[in-house]
């Protein structure tokens, strides 16, 4: 399935999320659906989440 190339602007924000310490030693990051939707869309997330081998709930 083809994916578009993220834009660059959510870059940092998703970068920040999956560099936390938390999710560099296993533990849980969270973060609201609203914040989620607004910086890089549910769809864009999930995607990433899966792309990096992380667990979404």
């Amino acid at each position: 399935m083809f994916q578009a190339p993220i834009p660059a602007a959510t870059l940092p924000w998703l970068d920040h999320v999956f560099s936390a310490k938390a999710a560099a030693t296993g533990g849980v990051v969270r973060r609201s659906v609203r914040d989620v939707e607004r910086e890089v869309g549910r769809a864009r997330f999930v995607a990433e989440v899966r792309h990096r081998g992380f667990h979404l709930v």
